[in-house]
């Protein structure tokens, strides 16, 4: 039987004919129609980047509710379900809370042109100014400046994880024109914590940062962190912090863990906080080993990994982590969408894997095909190649060759949710 909200959810696909279009006006005009709850949420906390936004949000929140606080948090894409997105009270919203309140949306809307994202994160606003919590952590969807959840006037904090190149087609083809982008959600006098960057992407956070009065926390000048020993230290004007590694996997976590750590800095919180945030932190997808599941049992010798990074960076992060586990046969499973630099993405892969395995992404119009991500993948230095109808097949021409492979499934969060949707 399909959920009432996956009804409602289908009925708002239909509400404008793109499924980007930035722009706040479409956002204010139904937020206004609401009520404006935008302006009675708890202390928020504003979150854009292009790699890291996400398991930041999810170290946050581990750090927060290791403090005893309730934590409301909104993220995008979900996974396997939209209920994914809105976290309220530290519990993801219930089905009927879902319905009822998306219900609410589409009925207030009235028919007029607003995109799934737009009205969905209004739908999640309108869920947290109704429910009491500590701490509103707010993650962008694409871009800052006019991106939907852009909307609240005066954050508790913003901060920037590493900006690079992706979705140039809405948000600019240079670094400095995306991070223009990404900075657009700093507010006046509100203090921004900036991950590591490239000088071309910081010299624009710093000067739009100058331009509001807004004080900036950045990587390398206000904090550092550096793993040592096996395990993190972090380093700001309030001292030194000695924690566990995160348990996110993958060396570029121990940047993230040090954007929330200057976060969770700037909050009255015990240690518990920092501890909780490196060790307690879940965020499914990202680097993540499969050990339990319906593909973990059908492949019991092989080690599978899933990831949904999908930009030059993303795969730089997967190989690094990739060359530091112990040697074992590596075999890729690779699917991605048609907006994607695809080479970029799988030329550092490459010199970790042997061999790569192509799929298409099931339900996706904007799947890359099989073929397209083989050819892509040649150009990308992979020397052994192969084609598979999907990601269970993939796993058994695999593991046909060699029982014990370990295997990643990568190249988009909606694979990779498709992929988590089967090993259920």
């Amino acid at each position: 039987m399909t959920d009432t909200s996956d009804v409602i959810l289908t009925r708002m696909m239909s509400l404008h004919p793109k499924l980007m279009d930035l722009t706040l006006d479409r956002v204010w005009h139904l937020l206004d129609l609401l009520g404006n709850p935008q302006d009675r949420l708890p202390p928020v906390i504003h979150i854009a980047g292009t790699n890291g936004k996400g398991s930041t949000q999810a170290m946050l929140r581990a750090g927060f509710e290791a403090a005893g606080k309730q934590v409301h948090a909104f993220t995008s894409p979900h996974l396997v379900k939209f209920n994914e997105r809105i976290r309220l009270a530290g519990e993801l919203i219930s089905e009927p809370e879902l319905s009822e309140l998306l219900d609410e949306c589409y009925v207030v809307n009235g028919g007029r042109q607003i995109t799934f994202f737009e009205i969905t994160t209004c739908a999640a606003l309108l869920a947290f100014s109704r429910v009491p919590a500590d701490v509103c952590l707010l993650e962008v969807g694409l871009g800052g400046r006019l991106d939907a959840t852009n909307v609240v006037a005066n954050p508790a904090l913003t901060i920037i994880t590493p900006v690079s190149l992706d979705h140039q087609q809405f948000l600019g083809n240079t670094l400095a024109e995306i991070a223009s982008e990404k900075a657009g959600i700093i507010k006046p006098k509100v203090t921004c914590v900036v991950g590591p960057q490239k000088d071309e992407a910081l010299d624009v956070i710093e000067a739009r940062a100058a331009r509001l009065g807004a004080p900036l926390l950045a990587h390398g000048q206000d904090w550092h962190v550096q793993r040592e020993h096996g395990r993190l230290a972090f380093q700001d004007d309030h001292g030194l912090l000695d924690l566990p590694a995160p348990v996110l996997p993958g060396a570029h976590q121990f940047m993230n863990a040090g954007a929330a750590l200057a976060a969770l800095r700037q909050f009255e919180l015990g240690g518990s906080a920092f501890e909780g945030a490196m060790s307690n932190a879940v965020w499914p997808a990202r680097l993540q080993r499969l050990r339990i599941g319906n593909l973990v049992n059908d492949f019991p010798t092989s080690e599978i990994w899933l990831d949904g990074g999908h930009n030059p960076d993303a795969g730089q992060a997967i190989a690094s982590h990739l060359s530091n586990l112990p040697k074992r046969a590596t075999h890729v499973v690779c699917g991605m969408l048609n907006t994607k630099d695809v080479q970029g993405y799988l030329r550092p892969i490459s010199s970790q894997a042997n061999s790569l395995t192509a799929v298409s992404i099931p339900g996706e119009p904007n799947t890359l095909s099989g073929t397209q991500t083989r050819s892509a993948a040649l150009a990308a230095g992979f020397e052994n190649t192969f084609l598979a109808d999907n990601v269970k097949d993939a796993l058994s021409l695999i593991t046909a060759r060699d029982a014990s492979a370990r295997i990643l499934i990568c190249g988009s969060l909606y694979l990779a949710g498709r992929v988590l949707a089967e090993n259920t």
